[in-house]
C-alpha cells in the first residue's frame, strides 16, 4: 500500500484544495473568478455590488476557499469565523446575484480546465452557500 491508496487499496480521496493544485491552483481560480466579473458584462450585476477596487474581495476569497476547500483554514486564522450570511447581509442578493455569482464560479472553473467531475460536485456546493446567501425576493 502507498500513501496515495486507503486500507483497501482504493485511490485515498483528496480535499478539492488538493485537486485543485492548492495555494496555487486556488489563488489562480480566484483570481479568474474576479478577472471574469471585471471583463464580462454578463457579471455586472455582482460587479457592482463590491469595490471599486477588488483586492480585498480576491484576498478574501482566496482565504475564505482555502479552508472550505479543506486546505488550510486561512480566512478562521486571519479574521475568525467568516459569519457569511452575516456579512453579505447589507447587498441585495436575489435569485440573479446568485446565478451571476454561479456562471461566473463555473466559467472560472472551466477555464482553469477543473475535471468534470470535481466542477459538478463543487458547483453543487457552491448553489447550496449561495442559495442560501439570497437575503431578497425574486
Amino acid at each position: 500500500m502507498n500513501e496515495a491508496s486507503d486500507a483497501a487499496g482504493a485511490p485515498a480521496k483528496q480535499a478539492p484544495y488538493a485537486w485543485l493544485g492548492g495555494e496555487a491552483g486556488v489563488r489562480a481560480l480566484v483570481e479568474r473568478f474576479y478577472d471574469l466579473m471585471e471583463l464580462d458584462p454578463a457579471y455586472a450585476g455582482i460587479r457592482a455590488l463590491h469595490a471599486p477596487d477588488l483586492g480585498s474581495a480576491r484576498e478574501k476569497l482566496f482565504l475564505f476557499l482555502s479552508g472550505w476547500l479543506g486546505g488550510p483554514p486561512l480566512y478562521v486564522e486571519r479574521h475568525g469565523h467568516p459569519r457569511l450570511r452575516a456579512r453579505h447581509l447589507p447587498f441585495a442578493i436575489r435569485v440573479a446575484e446568485r446565478d451571476q455569482w454561479l456562471a461566473c464560479m463555473a466559467q472560472a472553473l472551466e477555464d482553469r480546465g477543473v475535471d468534470r467531475g470535481l466542477k459538478a460536485s463543487l458547483m453543487e456546493a457552491f448553489f447550496q452557500t449561495a442559495d442560501w446567501m439570497r437575503n431578497q425576493p425574486g
